[in-house]
C-alpha cells in the first residue's frame, strides 16, 4: 500500500481525497526534522507547506520516497536538486493562492490609505481621535504594479473597479498584451514620478531584491504608499524605515519580510505601517484549494503515472528521456543566457532544430527554452508542465521549424527572440554526447559552456580592451575559469563570454562598463 507523510497542516479535504483514494496517509504535523528523519524512510510520497525542511540530509534517509507535494507555491523549503538527484518528483501547486493574495494585497492598501488598524487601536484603548486620522482616498489616483503575473493582473483589475488609474511595469509582457488588459505599460522611472501608491508583485532575483530602496524612493513622489504582499527582500526595510521617518513615503504595508519572523522591527514599530504576519495565502478557500490539488496531483501520479505542475521533471517517455535530457538541459540554459541579454516586453520565440535532434518530439525541448527565459522574471512556478500555457497568456508567439543539416555540427539548436525593443539570435549544440555548449550569439560565432557566474562584454574591436578587463579581475580577486571571444570584422565589435568563479560586484562592474570602447556589459548565472 502506498504511504503518505502529512507533515504540515492540511485541509482535512485533501487528506481525505489521498485515503479515499486507497492511500495509507499519516498526519503527523509539528515533529521536529530529527523526528521526521527518523520515520521519513517509510513513506513513498509526503505533503508538506512551508515548516518542513527537506534537506539533503532528510532525503538521504527517504528511501521509498518518490514524490514531495507542497500545498502552495513557495519551494525554498526543499532541496530540489538533491530530490532530482534522487529521482523524486517534487510538485507544487502554482495559482491556488493567486486570488487571496490579490485580495490581501488590495485590503492592505485600503487600510493602509485610511488608517483603519491604527485607529482601531486607538479606540480601543479608550480614545477618540477623529482628527488624527485624516485618510487618503483611493479614486482617481494612481497604482504603480511592478510585476504583471497573476496575482498583479487581479490586482489590477480589482484596483481598476475601485476607480484608481494603473501603471505598470514588467519587462516581459508584450504591449500588445498589456493593451488587451487595459494597462499602460511604463518604465520604472516613471512609475516612480507618477504613483501614488506603488504595489511589488515579482520574485526575488538578483534584479528584482531590492529594488525598492533609497535611490528608488528618492524618484518617487512625496506622501507615495508602498505595498508588498509578495516576497521578502523586494524593499530594503531600513531605507524605507528611514523614507517614512524624514516623510518622503506617508507609509508602507507589509505582509512579507526579509527575515521571518522580522528580527530587526523598526520598520514595523513605525506608527505609518499596517503589517500582517504572511497571510497573503491564509484564507479557509485557498487552503482547501491547494490542498485537494496537490493531493489530487499525488493520486494521479501513483495511480496513472502522470505528473503535473513537477519543477523538476518534464513529461516525456520513460524511453526518450535519456536522449533528450542534453537538449533539455541546452535549451534552458539558452533561455537563461537570453533572459539576461534581451530587453523589452517579449514577443516572439523561433526555434530551429536540425541534426540528430530531429528525430524526436522537440516540444518539450521548446518548453525548456521558455522555461529558462522565463522563470528568472516571473513570479509563477515556472516549469515543464505551465510554461507554453504562459507564454500564451503573455501574447508571446511560439514557432518552431526543422531545417536541413547543419554546416558544422551534427545537431543544433537555433533560437530567434524577438521583443517589443529589439531581436537576437542564439545557437546552442552538444559536444560529445551531453556537454552543452553556445556557439554563436547574434553575429559572434564562439564556443562557451553555458554554466556558472557569466560576464558578457560586447566591444569595439580594440587593443587593449581584453587586458584591461583580466588586469580588473585579478586586482579584485576575482579567477576567470574560461574566457571565448567572437569577433565580427563587418562592424569591428567583439564579444567576450567569461566565465569566472564568483560573482563580480557592483562597484567593479561599473568599473568594467566605464572602460573605453564598452559597449554592453551583463552579468548571469546559469
Amino acid at each position: 500500500m502506498i504511504k503518505i507523510l502529512v507533515s504540515d497542516k492540511l485541509s482535512p479535504k485533501g487528506v481525505e481525497v489521498l485515503r479515499e483514494s486507497g492511500f495509507h496517509v499519516d498526519v503527523k504535523t509539528g515533529l521536529s526534522t530529527e523526528e521526521q528523519m527518523t520515520i521519513i524512510s517509510e513513506y513513498d510520497g509526503i505533503v508538506i507547506r512551508s515548516a518542513t525542511k527537506i534537506t539533503r540530509e532528510m532525503l538521504s534517509s527517504a528511501e521509498k520516497l518518490k514524490v514531495i507535494g507542497r500545498a502552495g507555491s513557495g519551494l525554498d523549503n526543499v532541496d530540489i536538486p538533491e530530490a532530482t538527484k534522487r529521482g523524486i518528483v517534487v510538485m507544487n501547486t502554482p495559482g491556488g493562492n493567486t486570488i487571496t493574495t490579490a485580495e490581501h494585497t488590495i485590503s492592505m492598501m485600503l487600510s493602509l490609505a485610511r488608517h483603519i488598524p491604527q485607529a482601531t487601536k486607538s479606540m480601543k484603548d479608550g480614545k477618540w481621535e477623529k482628527s488624527r486620522f485624516m485618510g487618503t482616498e483611493i479614486c482617481n489616483h494612481t497604482l504603480g504594479i511592478i510585476g504583471i503575473g497573476n496575482i498583479g493582473t487581479i490586482v489590477a483589475d480589482r484596483a481598476k473597479a475601485l476607480g484608481m488609474q494603473i501603471i505598470a511595469h514588467d519587462p516581459f509582457i508584450s504591449a500588445e498584451k498589456a493593451k488587451k488588459t487595459g494597462l499602460e505599460l511604463v518604465s520604472l522611472d516613471e512609475m516612480y514620478s507618477r504613483a501614488d501608491f506603488i504595489t511589488v508583485h515579482t520574485p526575488v532575483t538578483k534584479e528584482t531584491r531590492n529594488i525598492i530602496n533609497s535611490e528608488s524612493i528618492s524618484k518617487m513622489k512625496d506622501g507615495v504608499f508602498i505595498i508588498n504582499c509578495a516576497r521578502g527582500g523586494i524593499v530594503n526595510e531600513q531605507d524605507l524605515a528611514q523614507a517614512i521617518k524624514n516623510g518622503k513615503v506617508a507609509g508602507a504595508a507589509l505582509d512579507v519580510y526579509e527575515k521571518e519572523p522580522p528580527e530587526d522591527t523598526t520598520l514595523i514599530e513605525l506608527d505609518q505601517v499596517v503589517c500582517t504576519p504572511h497571510l497573503g495565502a491564509s484564507t479557509i478557500e485557498a487552503q482547501e484549494k491547494v490542498a485537494v490539488a496537490v493531493a489530487r496531483q499525488i493520486v494521479d501520479y501513483f495511480k496513472k503515472n502522470a505528473i503535473r505542475n513537477a519543477v523538476n521533471v518534464p513529461s516525456v517517455a520513460p524511453e526518450d528521456i535519456k536522449n533528450l535530457a542534453p537538449f533539455l538541459k541546452l535549451a534552458e540554459a539558452l533561455g537563461k543566457f537570453q533572459a539576461n541579454i534581451i530587453s523589452g516586453g517579449l514577443k516572439e520565440v523561433y526555434l530551429e532544430y536540425s541534426g540528430d535532434i530531429t528525430n524526436y518530439d522537440t516540444q518539450l525541448v521548446s518548453i525548456a527554452f521558455l522555461k529558462g527565459i522565463l522563470d528568472p522574471v516571473l513570479d509563477e512556478g515556472i516549469n515543464f508542465v505551465n510554461a507554453s500555457h504562459i507564454a500564451r497568456e503573455r501574447g508571446i508567439k511560439v514557432i518552431e521549424s526543422m531545417a536541413s543539416e547543419p554546416e558544422n555540427f551534427t545537431q543544433l539548436i537555433k533560437i530567434q527572440t524577438k521583443t517589443d525593443e529589439t531581436e537576437s539570435i542564439i545557437e546552442g549544440t552538444i559536444f560529445g554526447l551531453s556537454d552543452p555548449r553556445i556557439v554563436k550569439i547574434n553575429q559572434f560565432e564562439l564556443e562557451c559552456i553555458p554554466e556558472g557566474n557569466i560576464l558578457v562584454v560586447q566591444n569595439y574591436d580594440k587593443p587593449g580592451v581584453i587586458g584591461r578587463i583580466g588586469k580588473m579581475l585579478g586586482d579584485h580577486s576575482v579567477n576567470i575559469a574560461q574566457m571565448q571571444v567572437g569577433r565580427d570584422s563587418k562592424s569591428s565589435k567583439a564579444l567576450m563570454v567569461i566565465t569566472i568563479d564568483s560573482p563580480v560586484s557592483s562597484e567593479l562592474a561599473e568599473e568594467i562598463k566605464n572602460i573605453p570602447n564598452i559597449i554592453e556589459f551583463y552579468q548571469l548565472e546559469i
